[in-house]
C-alpha cells in the first residue's frame, strides 16, 4: 500500500489552497462580466460552477452514506445538511487533512486505530480520503473547469479583447486540469495490483498528453462555434450521445442504486466529449485508437470547413496561430500519449468488480473493495 508522505500532505493543502482560489476566480470572472452588461457569459459561467458543485455533492454525500450505511447515522443527518449547502467538499478535506496529518507526522503514535484494525489503518484512511477527492476533482474538471476554458478561449477569439480576468480565468482553468489529472493518475496507481510507482517522468508525459490533446480540442471546438453556435453544439450533444451509449454497452457497476449509476454513465459521457477514459480497467488499444483518430479527423475537418468556407480569414493572423496551435497541441499530444502507453502505462488492470464486500475464500474474512476499483480507469 503507497504510504502517505509529508510531501503528499503539503500536496493536500496546495489542493485546497487552488480549489478555494478557483471558486473565487469564477466569481470574480462572472462579476467582471456581469459589470459589463455581458449577462450570456456570467450566467454560463455560473452554471458550470453550479452543475459541477450539484454533481459532485451528490456523489459525495452518496459516498459517505454507502461508507457510513448502518452506522453514524446522527453524523450522516448533519454532513446531509452540509452537502445541501455545496460545502461536502470541505469536508471531505478535512478527514483528509485530519488522517493525513496522522499518517505523514504521527505514525509512531497513531491512537485513533483501535486492536481490531490493521496497523495501517490510518494510511489507509488517509489514502482512502484523498482517492475521494481527486475522484470528485475529476467530475468538477470536465463539468466545470474544461467548458469555462473553452467558453474563455472562444470569447478571446470572438472579441479579441484581453482582459487580466480573462487571462486569470485560464490560467486558473490549466492549473485545475493539470492537478485533477496527474492526482487521478497516482490515486489510480495506488489501486493497481503491481503498485507501480508513479515517478516524475511518467508525470510530466501523462500530463503533457492530457493537457495538449484537450487543449487541441477545445481550440477546435471554439472554431467551430465561431462559425456556427448551432453546428458546435449539435456537435457536442451527438459526441456525448455516442460517449452515453459506449458507456451503457460496458456495464459499469460503479455506484449501488440505479438512478446514480445512471448519473455516473451521464456524467462519463460528458467526460468523453473532452478525454478518453477507460472505464473497465481492461485493455483499450482499439477504443483509444479510434477516439484520437476520429478527433484527429473532425480537427482537419473543422480547419478544411474554414479554407473553403471562409477563405479571406485565413489571412487573419489570429486565425493562422490558432489553427497552428491547435495542430501542433494535437500532433504533441499524440506523440505523448503513444510514449505513455508504450514506455510506462502499468500493465496489469484493476479487476472490476460489485460494488460491495467480498468474502476471502481462504482467510474466510471480508475484504473490502476499493471504490476506484469500478471508477473510470485510464
Amino acid at each position: 500500500m503507497m504510504k502517505f508522505t509529508k510531501q503528499n500532505f503539503i500536496f493536500l493543502v496546495g489542493g485546497i489552497i487552488i480549489y478555494v482560489v478557483d471558486i473565487g476566480v469564477d466569481f470574480w470572472v462572472a462579476s467582471k462580466y456581469f459589470c459589463q452588461g455581458q449577462y450570456s457569459w456570467s450566467i454560463l459561467i455560473l452554471c458550470f460552477r453550479g452543475l459541477s458543485s450539484l454533481i459532485t455533492q451528490i456523489f459525495s454525500y452518496e459516498w459517505f452514506k454507502n461508507d457510513w450505511e448502518g452506522t453514524n447515522t446522527g453524523k450522516l443527518k448533519w454532513i446531509f445538511l452540509v452537502h445541501v449547502f455545496q460545502c461536502g467538499i470541505f469536508i471531505r478535506y478535512w478527514f483528509a487533512l485530519k488522517y493525513g496529518c496522522q499518517a505523514a507526522f504521527k505514525q509512531n503514535s497513531i491512537r485513533d486505530a483501535s486492536e481490531t484494525d490493521p496497523p495501517d489503518y490510518i494510511q489507509k484512511k488517509a489514502v482512502d480520503a484523498v482517492t475521494d477527492i481527486n475522484m470528485l476533482r475529476v467530475f468538477k474538471t470536465f463539468l466545470e473547469t474544461t467548458p469555462q476554458l473553452f467558453v474563455q478561449i472562444y470569447i478571446l477569439m470572438e472579441h479579441g479583447k484581453n482582459n487580466s480576468y480573462q487571462y486569470a480565468a485560464i490560467i486558473m482553468s490549466f492549473c485545475g486540469i493539470s492537478i485533477s489529472t496527474v492526482d487521478y493518475q497516482i490515486s489510480l496507481r495506488t489501486s493497481l495490483p503491481d503498485k507501480v510507482e508513479f515517478h516524475v517522468l511518467p508525470k510530466l508525459v501523462y500530463l503533457f498528453y492530457k493537457l495538449l490533446t484537450i487543449t487541441s480540442w477545445i481550440l477546435s471546438i471554439s472554431l467551430i462555434t465561431l462559425l456556427s453556435v448551432r453546428s458546435s453544439v449539435i456537435l457536442v450533444i451527438f459526441l456525448w450521445i455516442c460517449g452515453f451509449t459506449w458507456v451503457l454497452k460496458q456495464h459499469t457497476t460503479f455506484c449501488k442504486s440505479k438512478k446514480m449509476e445512471y448519473l455516473y454513465r451521464t456524467v462519463v459521457g460528458i467526460i468523453l466529449i473532452f478525454t478518453f477514459f477507460n472505464i473497465k480497467g481492461r485493455k483499450t488499444k482499439v477504443c483509444i485508437s479510434i477516439y484520437y483518430a476520429t478527433h484527429t479527423v473532425v480537427t482537419l475537418g473543422i480547419l478544411s470547413v474554414y479554407m473553403f468556407w471562409k477563405p479571406s480569414i485565413i489571412k487573419d493572423i489570429h486565425f493562422t496561430i490558432v489553427s497552428i496551435l491547435t495542430i501542433l497541441s494535437l500532433v504533441l499530444g499524440i506523440i505523448f500519449l503513444i510514449v505513455y502507453y508504450r514506455h510506462f502505462h502499468p500493465t496489469a488492470y484493476c479487476r472490476p468488480q460489485e460494488y460491495s464486500d467480498e468474502v476471502d475464500g481462504e482467510a474466510g474474512q471480508r475484504v473490502e473493495i476499493g471504490r476506484f476499483q469500478n471508477f473510470i480507469m485510464q
